[in-house]
């Protein structure tokens, strides 16, 4: 079986977030699980791949790329790691930038991306079973393929899957350059990339796949509801029949608290004595009182209200009064940072908040923390929840998308469970559900056994890895 991904970042190289994640670890266990399989990758060649990368990039070929009455180079570099070959597409003029997204001409650096993903193919003489394409930036591989190649010779077999990581972010243009960038056809391809008056790719790809995918199953059902879709609900309901989704995995040796050099102390499930030397640092680290006995609450996020954080402004100082440390890193909405600097200030012994990013710092926290807080309006898969667990640090979750899926609810009587949870969008039962974590810290003996239960619980891509390969037959046999 020949697997292409197609997406616009992947650990390693670059990443801004959980597609970078798991398109820098999903190929790999794909690889992993079936070693016959042939899986590579393809991304732009980013500025920032280009300095950190560039002497171990071997120089394949290139092409010239034809997009509308355009001509633009389009070099082609390889790399091999663990099984995956990886692709990277130069042009200077596109990708040659200190942004990844966010410019003013992203619908024509991603159309170049998506239709070089298929013009590089003739270049390197191969022609995927399967494309995979992940998000809008990667959207038109699809729809260049079934619009525009699906008679060429090697490529009118090519099955394809689109896996949305998150339905709010889905390439929404207008209609005024479908022609002039797109190089589409209004009267031929207009009705399949239209919605609401404007190009939207995300659409147009799911109408145009074979499959669709998303990142975990409860967020499967949740965007065909209009509270979760951002306006796509009666495309995902007409399509329902190719929608499935399988929850993502973390990489359990980069998350490894027995072998991470960052942290103060190594530790695992059968001797966690470690992670209190790890708490003890953290505590030193924020300037707030060193006490084992009090419990540090937790959160790594990118500040935005639909991550939760509208509840913990309500309530912070409600929480607070529980008895807990507050730890904060992340960046984002100004008001956010701006409100959790002044709780810094208010309660100098009680909050820290670190407005960065900063991998290192983060395993550190996730170590040295007690209780781990995502209490998100929505939540495609989720990963911090995941991470957390495999630090032993217990989550407390809202019942959305993938954390209803990875984390279930501790249940006082027989010990199951590996988390904390609450179902409504509501401050006061973030608290409760808190507070019950925080009752159950203080009997030490059922907290270390619920520690030991969630960093045992299995959250590689082993599983994942499995179903997506599963899938992929399904699509061949179409």
């Amino acid at each position: 079986m020949k697997i292409l991904f197609v997406g616009a970042e992947a650990v390693p190289f670059i990443s801004t977030g959980g597609l970078g994640d798991v398109l820098g670890s999903l190929p790999q266990a794909l690889s992993n699980a079936d070693p016959s399989a042939d899986v590579r990758v393809v991304l732009p060649l980013y500025k920032k791949i280009k300095e950190n990368f560039y002497d171990k990039l071997e120089y394949v070929g290139n092409t010239i790329v034809e997009l509308s009455w355009r001509h633009q180079y389009c070099g082609i570099f390889k790399y091999e790691s663990n099984g995956v070959i990886y692709y990277f597409l130069d042009n200077e003029y596109y990708f040659k930038r200190d942004s990844v997204y966010g410019d003013f001409d992203d619908a024509e650096r991603f159309a170049f991306f998506g239709k070089a993903a298929l013009d590089f193919l003739s270049v390197i003489d191969f022609y995927p079973d399967i494309l995979h394409a992940n998000d809008w930036q990667s959207a038109m591989s699809i729809i260049y393929l079934k619009r525009k190649y699906y008679l060429k010779p090697y490529y009118r077999d090519i099955k394809t899957i689109y896996t949305i990581h998150n339905i709010d972010y889905q390439g929404i243009f207008s209609m005024s350059i479908l022609g002039d960038v797109f190089g589409l056809d209004f009267i031929r391809d207009g009705s399949i990339v239209e919605y609401n008056g404007n190009i939207n790719l995300t659409k147009a790809a799911i109408v145009c796949t074979d499959k669709i995918s998303t990142v975990s199953q409860r967020y499967a059902d949740e965007i065909q509801s209009e509270y979760y879709s951002s306006g796509l609900h009666y495309v995902l309901h007409l399509y329902s029949g190719k929608l499935t989704g399988i929850v993502n995995g973390i990489d359990e040796e980069y998350y490894n608290p027995s072998k991470d050099k960052v942290l103060a102390c190594n530790y695992n499930s059968a001797d966690i004595s470690g992670k209190k030397e790890c708490k003890k640092m953290l505590q030193e680290m924020c300037g707030i009182e060193i006490n084992p006995e009090i419990p540090i609450v937790a959160m790594i996020s990118r500040l935005a209200s639909h991550k939760g954080f509208d509840l913990v402004k309500f309530i912070l100082p409600e929480i607070l009064d529980l008895g807990v440390q507050f730890v904060l890193l992340g960046t984002g909405e100004y008001e956010l940072e701006e409100y959790f600097k002044t709780m810094q200030y208010r309660y100098p012994n009680k909050v820290k908040a670190f407005l960065e990013f900063n991998k290192d710092l983060s395993k550190k926290i996730y170590a040295g923390s007690d209780i781990f807080l995502m209490p998100s309006k929505s939540e495609p898969c989720g990963l911090s929840q995941m991470i957390s667990s495999k630090y032993g640090s217990i989550p407390v979750v809202r019942e959305t998308g993938g954390l209803y899926d990875t984390i279930k609810p501790y249940n006082m009587y027989n010990g199951e469970g590996n988390g904390f949870t609450f179902a409504n969008y509501n401050a006061h039962e973030m608290k409760e559900a808190i507070a019950k974590a925080v009752d159950l810290f203080k009997d030490q003996e059922k907290w270390s056994m619920l520690q030991k239960r969630v960093m045992d619980v299995d959250f590689s891509w082993n599983v994942s890895a499995k179903k997506y390969l599963d899938l992929y037959r399904e699509i061949i046999n179409l």
